[in-house]
């Protein structure tokens, strides 16, 4: 498996780096990293932890909902421009961050980075991956993907350090400037590298594999009128649910379990590990197999994840739910990629990717909001890790009468 990234990789390389460094950037929208700046929002501001987490919630459902329109047009315009109205949006968000001094400008910033930072970036990348790659569809979802991991291990410590040099609001400036001075011309260069001939993926014409070709392109009218995608979809849900809401609720979770916070720290490290290891892994079953035929086993991660902890005490739990809850995130990407292209095929990819990216993007504005209603009803931690249990356990059974190998191949 290795030394089949390792040959990919070598032929490949522009696109993939690209996909790469898309998703790293991306980053700055996403949770784990705004997270480090919720005090200083709250402080400044003089928000409350309602108020803010009210806003960020707002601007997190909003993104969403426009992702799902927006989204699409990357069908219809070039990469190439795409990518430089995506990342001249990020720098704009930044720079309404670094001069927010209202409520609504909060509002209004974090709308911008969420929309331009988790939403289209990574979407970008994704899509660009499953639709310019077929026989290595799976290892370059997950070369991409790995920009997350890498995200994790390394912007944390760079919040930090920015914040404690240059204050919270000038640290935005320094971030929002590596967009144009550093990302757009390097993703401009590496498009421009993966276009010569010399990079095409190796071999494409030649061993293309039978579940890498669609006779039809279904459009995402196709999708919401096919019942196997309301049968997967509850799956496709569970992860990003489960695990925001999890993590934005842990100072309820860790007394909860009898965990202390810097023991569920140190799980991080190995949260992103597998999370990192899960995706490169199963990018390389996806090309070997298919998304349609892994798909039945990417839900039993996050079932065993939540299992334990509801049943069994202890530290070593805290790992586990951990490494589990990575390997369920890193492993659905490209399962789940594939899965559409292999169904549907590439023509409105982008569309339907739209499409799952805001329902997901929706999911994890929802769980905070669901969770907190529940452990405010009185509900104990054990208690609601078991009832997401039957939840993941519920949207398997229900993933068994969709999709199969068989029914896409006769559909060819």
């Amino acid at each position: 498996m290795i030394q089949d990234y390792i040959s990919f990789f070598k032929r490949c390389w522009p696109l993939l780096i690209f996909g790469m460094l898309t998703v790293f950037w991306g980053n700055f929208g996403q949770s784990f990293f705004v997270s480090w700046y919720g005090a200083s929002f709250q402080d400044s501001l003089g928000l409350s932890a309602t108020s803010y987490g009210t806003a960020y919630s707002m601007a997190t459902l909003a993104s969403g909902l426009l992702l799902m329109w927006f989204g699409a047009t990357i069908d219809k315009i070039s990469l190439h421009w795409f990518v430089t109205f995506s990342g001249l949006g990020l720098f704009a968000a930044t720079l309404m961050l670094w001069k927010v001094d209202s409520l609504a400008g909060l509002v209004i910033g974090l709308f911008m980075l969420r929309f331009f930072g988790q939403g289209l970036l990574p979407h970008t990348a994704i899509t660009t991956m499953a639709r310019e790659f077929s026989i290595n569809r799976g290892k370059a979802v997950s070369v991409a993907t790995s920009g997350v991991p890498a995200g994790e291990i390394i912007l944390p410590s760079l919040a930090v350090f920015l914040i404690a040099t240059f204050g919270w609001q000038k640290s935005w400036l320094f971030i929002g400037l590596s967009v144009p001075l550093l990302y757009l011309p390097v993703a401009q260069w590496l498009l421009a590298r993966s276009r010569q001939k010399g990079y095409a993926e190796y071999g494409s014409m030649l061993s293309e594999k039978p579940h890498s070709a669609v006779k039809e392109h279904g459009s995402r009218r196709t999708l919401l009128g096919d019942y196997r995608f309301w049968l997967v979809l509850p799956a496709i849900l569970a992860a990003p649910f489960i695990v925001t809401g999890i993590f934005i609720h842990q100072g309820f979770f860790l007394p909860q379990m009898g965990w202390t916070p810097l023991l569920f720290a140190n799980c991080f490290v190995f949260y992103g590990a597998s999370h990192w290891l899960s995706s490169m892994y199963t990018g390389a079953l996806v090309d070997r197999f298919s998304g349609v035929q892994l798909f039945k086993f990417y839900p039993l991660p996050m079932l065993l994840g939540v299992l334990i902890p509801a049943l069994t005490p202890g530290n070593w739990v805290a790992y586990a739910l951990m490494i589990l809850l990575g390997a369920s995130i890193g492993s659905g990407s490209p399962i789940i990629n594939a899965l559409w292209v292999e169904v549907y095929g590439t023509k409105h990819l982008g569309a339907i990717r739209a499409l799952i990216t805001s329902l997901a993007v929706i999911s994890t504005s929802a769980s905070p909001i669901l969770f907190g209603v529940l452990i405010d009803g009185g509900i104990s931690g054990r208690a609601l890790l078991l009832w997401l249990a039957l939840y993941v356990l519920a949207a398997i059974v229900l993933s068994l009468f969709s999709f199969s190998a068989k029914q896409v191949l006769q559909a060819r």
